[in-house]
């Protein structure tokens, strides 16, 4: 490197980026593995993202809900499928989740009850 970076900006261009399960837009399409986004791995990374502020993911993940609608009804609105549905893809999961967490007597083994 010669002291302004072009060389380390150039060898960084030679490495491909890490593709994450990030939305392929319009369709709403995981870019990694082409299941329905949010998919299951981009649910665990958002889940960690905000494991501190569940409210903030949901907040985050109601607007990807809007834009998701309006992309796949403007796509074709006959088979954008029904918002209910999408409803429960982007804002069902994280519910689903928190109530999956295991109380205090269903985490004890046997032995300690």
């Amino acid at each position: 490197m010669n002291g302004d970076g072009v060389a380390a900006a150039g060898a960084d261009r030679s490495a491909p980026a890490p593709l994450g399960h990030v939305p392929l837009r319009p369709l709403w399409l995981c870019r990694a593995c082409g299941q329905p986004w949010p998919c299951g791995r981009a649910k665990l990374d958002l889940l960690a993202s905000y494991q501190d502020n569940r409210l903030n993911l949901s907040l985050y993940l109601s607007g990807r809900l809007h834009e998701a609608i309006d992309d796949l009804h403007r796509l074709n609105s006959s088979t954008a499928g029904d918002v209910r549905d999408l409803f429960d893809r982007f804002l069902g999961w994280p519910a689903r989740h928190l109530n999956r967490r295991p109380s205090t007597a269903e985490s004890q083994t046997p032995e300690e009850t």
